[in-house]
C-alpha cells in the first residue's frame, strides 16, 4: 500500500504517494497562495490530497506531513514565517479529517527533508546527519543515531537562525544577523547589489550564479561571503550535534562549485575539532523530492513517533 506525504513550503505546496521503498508513484505541485487567508491555503493542500487518493483508489496506510515552521508537534498545529495566514493552524487534524482511519504524522520540512536524503539520498549510512535548504530562506532538519530529531517542540534543527553576525540584519524571525540573513538567495541578491552588481530586474540567486561563472567579481564574493556564514553555522551545529555528515540542497546550493568549494574551504578552519575531521558535506540527490519521500518516511520508518 501507498503513504500519502505532503510538503508545505512558502512558495509550492506538493503531495505525493509513495512506496515502500521511498520511490514516488505520483505527485502533484501547485503553487502557494501567496496573501491566501488560512482556508485559501488549506484548500489548495486539500485539493492536491483529494487527487492523491483518487490515484491511489482511497487506500492508503498514512499520512506524513512536512511544512514550514515553526510547527508544535503536540497541538499539531503550524505558524509558518512564510505563509502568513497560517498560525497555530491545525493542520494534523485537518489532514486527519480529509484522511480517516489512518495515521498521521507531522514534521518540520527541514526534518523531513534531511530524513528523506537519509533514507534514499546521499545521507544513506551517515546515522548524525544535518539537512539543509540554502533557498529563499535557509532551513534544516536533524537525523540522530539513525532517527528524525524533533527536539522539544518539534523545531529542532532551525539552523537558518543561528547567529553568525552579532551586529548584522534584522532576520524575519525578529532576531540579529541570522546565516538566512547572509546565505539565502534573497540575502545573496541583496548583498551584491548593495556592492553595485549591476542585476537586471528580477534578478535572484540563478542571475547572480551566472554572473559569478562569467567573472563577474562582485557575485563571486556575494557567493563567497554566504558561504564563509554557512561553514560557520555548519561548524557550530557540527561540534554540538557530532554530526558526520551535512546535506545541501535548495535553490542557491544549484550553483554547484560557486557555493560548495569556498564552504569546504572555510570550514576547514571553523571546525578543527579532532572528532570534526571527518565531517562531510555534500549536495542533495533528491531534489525537490526530499521533502515529500521524508514525509513518508515519518509513517514507514521504524523510528515511529507520536502522531
Amino acid at each position: 500500500m501507498l503513504t500519502l506525504c505532503v510538503d508545505i513550503g512558502g512558495t509550492k505546496i506538493a503531495v505525493g504517494l509513495a512506496d515502500a521503498a521511498g520511490r514516488l508513484a505520483w505527485s502533484g505541485v501547485r503553487p502557494t497562495p501567496p496573501h491566501g487567508d488560512a482556508e485559501q491555503v488549506w484548500a489548495v493542500v486539500a485539493a492536491l490530497i483529494a487527487e492523491a487518493l483518487d490515484f491511489a483508489g482511497g487506500a492508503v496506510d498514512g499520512v506524513g506531513i512536512g511544512s514550514g515552521g515553526p510547527v508544535d508537534l503536540h497541538a499539531g498545529t503550524v505558524s509558518p514565517i512564510n505563509i502568513g495566514g497560517w498560525r497555530r493552524f491545525p493542520l494534523r487534524d485537518k489532514v486527519a479529517q480529509a484522511v480517516p482511519g489512518v495515521p498521521v504524522r507531522l514534521a518540520g520540512d527541514g526534518v523531513c527533508m534531511a530524513l528523506g536524503e537519509h533514507w534514499v539520498g546521499i545521507g544513506q549510512g551517515a546515522d548524525f546527519l544535518l539537512g539543509m535548504v540554502v533557498s529563499t530562506g535557509v532551513g534544516g532538519g536533524l537525523v540522530l543515531d539513525g532517527a528524525p530529531y524533533d527536539g522539544r517542540t518539534g523545531n529542532a534543527g532551525h539552523v537558518g537562525h543561528v547567529v553568525v553576525e552579532p551586529d548584522g540584519q534584522r532576520c524575519a524571525c525578529g532576531g540579529r544577523g541570522c546565516v538566512e540573513t547572509v546565505a539565502s538567495g534573497p540575502s545573496l541578491v541583496r548583498w551584491a547589489r548593495a556592492q553595485g552588481w549591476s542585476a537586471p530586474p528580477g534578478a535572484a540567486a540563478k542571475e547572480l550564479a551566472d554572473a559569478a561563472l562569467a567573472g563577474d567579481a562582485v557575485a563571486e564574493q556575494a557567493f563567497r561571503r554566504g558561504a564563509h556564514a554557512l561553514a560557520r553555522m555548519i561548524a557550530s551545529v557540527a561540534a554540538v550535534c557530532d554530526l558526520d555528515l551535512v546535506v545541501v540542497g535548495g535553490g542557491v546550493a544549484k550553483s554547484g562549485d560557486l557555493l560548495f568549494t569556498p564552504l569546504r574551504e572555510a570550514l576547514t578552519d571553523f571546525a578543527r575539532l579532532d572528532f570534526l575531521a571527518g565531517l562531510r558535506v555534500e549536495p542533495a540527490q533528491l531534489g525537490g523530492e526530499a521533502g515529500l519521500i521524508g514525509a513518508a518516511r515519518l509513517i514507514t520508518g521504524t523510528a515511529q513517533r507520536k502522531p
